[in-house]
């Protein structure tokens, strides 16, 4: 007499986990699409540039190639130019992370 009540809890248990999968299912399959960028660098600068923070700005890694980095400056700085709208300051600062991460020195840093 135990045996086809358990069979039936078992059938309803299995009927619930399968309602409620499907139903997980729909909520999964109808959230928004997440856009799939890289998540930028939220932080603020650092008084003195280091290679990690160069190679953030640029988006590039601490161990790209130069002509990497020359790219990566030139897409950055296409979108944030003073003469194109953008600021000054970014503008130093991203030639700043350009020269850490390709060795080179002029001056002494950002202007700012």
């Amino acid at each position: 007499m135990a045996t086809p009540f358990l069979a039936g809890v078992a059938v309803a248990a299995a009927a619930l986990a399968g309602r409620y999968g499907i139903q997980a299912w729909q909520a999964f399959k109808a959230r928004p699409p997440q856009p799939r960028m890289r998540k930028f660098y939220e932080g603020g600068f650092q008084p003195t540039m280091t290679r990690r923070e160069a190679a953030l700005i640029l988006g590039v890694r601490e161990s790209a190639a130069a002509d990497k980095v020359k790219e990566a400056h030139r897409k950055v700085m296409v979108a944030n130019h003073p003469d194109a709208g953008g600021s000054h300051y970014l503008a130093s600062k991203i030639n700043e992370a350009k020269d850490v991460m390709l060795g080179t020195k002029k001056g002494s840093g950002s202007a700012f």
